[in-house]
């Protein structure tokens, strides 16, 4: 806007007669000049530098499954064989064999971790196995919610939750061979 207002003073058919030189020129004696720019520490007494320290770092994210197969899973880079158990701060091999060996004693990684998990996706191989219903009535009185699926859909439903940063953990059965 001020190019403008200088381009039309300047201008040769400009009726405000602007004439460079030596003398106060009449168009510039009405102009109030006014004083825009940010405040400075000379400016005003309030005026403080912002600082932000960081306390601690954001996780870099967790664990992804990136694979399955009938003889284990490939998670961030690692090649974990048989049954794991996948935890927001590591992945371990998981000592069951088939959804019948699920059971309070085989979850009770997953209850005893600290901070809580919210959610705990379980993997039950090639389909979806019901399980005991004490096994889930017990981890409910925990506080943690079980979500019971074939391995596949479990290792896309774990990585949602975990792409959205959500507490979550997963026990995972290989499916089998097809034949």
């Amino acid at each position: 806007m001020a190019a403008v207002s200088c381009a039309r003073l300047l201008s040769p058919g400009s009726g405000h007669r602007l004439r460079l030189g030596a003398r106060l020129l009449p168009a510039l004696s009405r102009v109030s000049l006014v004083r825009r720019h940010r405040l400075g520490p000379a400016d005003d007494e309030l005026y403080q530098r912002t600082t932000v320290t960081l306390l601690q770092r954001e996780a870099a994210g967790g664990a992804v499954i990136y694979s399955y197969s009938p003889r284990g899973f490939s998670i961030s880079g690692n090649t974990v064989l048989g049954p794991c158990a996948v935890l927001p701060p590591a992945v371990l091999q998981w000592n069951v064999g088939h959804h019948t060996d699920i059971t309070v004693e085989s979850l009770s990684l997953f209850y005893l971790l600290e901070p809580r998990i919210e959610i705990l996706v379980l993997g039950t191989g090639a389909r979806t196995e019901r399980l005991d219903p004490n096994v889930l009535d017990f981890l409910k009185k925990k506080g943690i919610a079980v979500e019971v699926q074939d391995t596949p859909n479990a290792c896309a439903t774990f990585n949602f939750l975990s792409s959205e940063r959500r507490l979550a953990a997963a026990g995972l059965i290989p499916p089998p061979a097809a034949e």
